[in-house]
Order: C-alpha cells, then structure tokens, then sequence
C-alpha cells in the first residue's frame, strides 16, 4: 500500500525536506516537498495527499495554520524543535495525529510515518466495508457478506415471490426475525402488515385468543372483543416466532387453520377467510421434537414447504467487521459520537468465540462504547471478554450504576488501579491525553 500513499513534505529549510525525503523513499514511499508553506497550504486543501509532515514554524504560514485546513482523511505529522513542544502537543489536539522533535532519530521518523500509513489504510478499509453494509440494507438491516449469508440473501429473494409457507431456523441471536421481515418486504404484500409474535412469550392459556381473536365474554377478563393475529395480518405476512414452544393441544388448531385459511375466534359461530403469509421460526430442532411426540409431524411439513438456516456467528467471522460497523453506526447516532474501531479491537472481535451470535456482538460492542472516554475503541475495551470476564461483572459495581456518568466513573478508577495510579500509563490506555484525564479525576473525586 506505501506505493498508493500520497505524502507531502512542508519546511522551509530544503536540507530538511531533502533528508526527510531520501529517508522515506528508502522505506518504500514516494513523497513530495514544498519549501514554500503558502504553496503548501494550497495542495493541503486541494485534497490530493493522505499524509502530511510539516515544520511547526515556518514563515508566512505555520504549521498549525495548515493542519486548519487538512482535509478530513489527512493525517498530520508535525516536526518542531525542543523549545516548541508544547505547540506541538497543542497541534495533536487541534487534529494532527502525531509529532516529532528535530533533531530525530531516523527510525523513529520512519516509524511514526508508518504507524500512519497503517492508520491510514485501516480508514480506508473501514469506508469500504461501511459502503458493503449501506449496499445489504436491501434486506431490512441484514449484514453479511460472507459466502453463507450471500446464500440466504438468494434464498430470501426466491421465496419472497411466492406466498409459500417458510420455516426460519437459527441459534439465538442469528436474526431470525430480520430475516423474515426481510421476506415481507421482498414479496408483493410489502405493504400490508408484518405482525410478529412470539409463542414462548405469551401464556398457554391465552395464545388461542392471541393467534385467533375472542369476542367480549368468550372468557373470564374477556370485556371486549379482540381481533387475534391472524386477521391483524390479514394482506399481509404473519410470523409465529419459537413455534416449536407452542402447547401440542394447539397445533392441530393451528393445522386447520392453515389448511382452511379460516379462524374461528373463541366465543364466535363465525368463521372468518383471511390471505396471510405464514412464516415460522424456531432455535430448536423440529425433526427431534417430532420424534420426542412434543411436535406434530404434519404441521411441521405444512409450515416448512421451503426451510431457511441462518448460521451461526462462528461460521460467519467474515461478517464481524461489517457487522461491527453496522452496529457502531447505529449506536454514534444513539449516543451523538462518531464511534470507530481500530485495528486492534478487530482483531479481538474476530478472535472471540460468539456463542451468543449477533445479539452478543451488539451488547459487546454497546458495552465498550458507553465505558470508554474515546470515540476510537482499542482492544483495551474489550478486555472484559478477552479475560473470559462476565461483561456484568468486569466492572465492580456495574450491576448499580446508573447511567453513562456512572460507568464512566467506574471505567475509569478500573483503568487507574490496574495502572497502580500511574496517569500517563491510565490516559494512553484510556486513549485520551493526561489534562483530560485529570479533569475526570477532579469531576469524580478520585484522588
């Protein structure tokens, strides 16, 4: 990638832009100098390079009045000398994104200009796969890239035309309902109702009258009329989630309903027609409940004409990191943040083991962003999962903390004590500069 980084050189001292040039050309960069910081500020805001490294005083035009005008996906290096150093730290807080003291040390030029180069291609990577997520939203905020999920998308896309019946199978947390919503959207009823209900959720005694209506007086508590799903669905598509926890009793209910595609609503001589897509979900296996006597054989086989298997996370690792800037997306317009992960905080997601599939990695990730200071997430803030720390207990106290202010409060005294209070080594793990720092200390009563 060194060959497609663009860098410019600004000082107004030629030895020094020549010395700093003939250095990265030996490490494999191609940069160009400018002596002239007027003529610099020009090519800075035309957009054309990735990485600037420029003198702190210089006549005409400083240093910091060109990191002013760097353009977003710049990345700055600022050079000065000893006496200037606290401008220097100035200009990092300004934008730059690191700075070196002349006289330096060769190696250390080449790697700070590394580690941005490196920072530099992990952003463009970043955009790219924020591009592949804005391009799969097709299929009601589905993520996936891999080979796997490219297969459910087809799969979804078949089945969307017809009105066949489709059971949706899947673990916990792999996005069974996305995928049916997915379905409705596809098909020509997208714009009838999609109603969802899970059959785990609601009591045995009262799924009949949600799945089927009663009218006033059908039951005790019965005190007016109610319409049950089937016919709230009615035009459009009805999903019956965790199907496979529904009372055996009612499934033969259920199988003459489909077969029929008329309900009876308890209390009611009535029968009432209605056109509904039925989509069913389940995280059990249907074929051994058939087998155990806990479901019916032939309502399995009227629900599955086409069965759809969403994979588990673990198979799917290719699916992280869109996942991840998927959810960071979401999650910067909850908490008004621009939330980003670095190379590191990857690497860690990719290597963790989900058994808790989408729905951990979305608590994993909300967890880190609410107690870390930076907007940028290292894997420091994932320490809680990297240790095999329960996330609700990683952080003492965090059971009875309340709200953000709390968290943060509680983060940061964990950072300082596993620093033994050492504020330099607590602000870089933080990932936030040592004045910062001392302010939350201050605002916490930490001391």
């Amino acid at each position: 990638m060194n060959e497609n980084l663009r860098i410019l050189i600004v000082d107004d001292e030629p030895n020094s832009t020549n010395l700093m040039k003939k250095v990265l050309e030996k490490k494999g960069y191609s940069a160009d100098t400018e002596n002239i910081s007027s003529k610099a500020k020009e090519l800075i805001e035309s957009g054309e390079y990735d990485l600037v490294i420029s003198d702190l005083q210089m006549p005409e035009v400083s240093g910091l009045d060109l990191l002013k005008v760097k353009p977003d996906n710049c990345h700055f290096i600022m050079v000065t000398g000893y006496g200037s150093v606290d401008s220097a730290v100035e200009s990092m807080k300004q934008g730059a994104f690191d700075y070196i003291m002349k006289p330096f040390n060769i190696e250390e030029f080449a790697i700070k200009v590394k580690k941005a180069a490196d920072n530099l291609n992990i952003s463009k990577q970043l955009i790219e796969l924020r591009a592949q997520v804005e391009s799969s939203n097709s299929f009601s905020n589905i993520v996936g890239k891999s080979r796997k999920m490219m297969n459910v998308f087809e799969l979804i896309k078949n089945v969307a035309r017809s009105d066949i019946n489709v059971l949706i199978e899947g673990y916990s947390g792999t996005g069974k309902e996305l995928a049916a919503r997915a379905i409705h959207q596809q098909s020509a009823r997208k714009n009838g109702p999609f109603i969802a209900i899970n059959c785990s959720a609601i009591p045995d005694n009262l799924l009949e009258s949600e799945l089927f209506g009663h009218t006033k007086g059908a039951f005790t508590g019965a005190v007016d009329s109610q319409r049950g799903v089937f016919e709230q669905a009615n035009g459009g598509t009805l999903l019956l989630d965790e199907i496979a926890d529904m009372p055996f009793h009612l499934q033969s209910k259920l199988l003459r309903v489909i077969e029929n595609w008329e309900i009876k609503p308890l209390g009611s001589d009535k029968v009432k027609k209605f056109d509904v897509r039925l989509i069913s979900s389940t995280n059990q296996n249907l074929r051994e409940l058939i087998t155990q006597k806990k479901f019916r054989d032939d309502l399995f086989y009227r629900i599955s004409s086409v069965t759809i298997t969403l994979p588990p996370l673990n198979e799917r690792k290719d699916d992280i990191v869109p996942l991840s800037e998927h959810i960071l997306k979401k999650l910067s317009a909850k908490l008004d943040r621009q939330l980003s992960l670095d190379s590191g905080a990857i690497q860690t997601l990719m290597r963790h083991d989900w058994n808790g599939n989408v729905r951990e990695l979305e608590n994993v990730i909300e967890r880190a962003a609410i107690t870390s200071l930076s907007d940028n997430l290292t894997k420091n803030e994932f320490r809680f999962i990297t240790d095999g720390d329960n996330p609700d207990s990683s952080i003492d106290g965090f059971e009875t903390a309340h709200g953000l202010k709390d968290l943060e409060k509680l983060y940061i005294t964990k950072v300082l004590a596993e620093n033994g209070w050492n504020k330099m080594k607590a602000a870089q793990n933080l990932g936030i500069d040592r004045k910062t720092l001392y302010k939350k200390i201050r605002e916490y009563g930490l001391e």
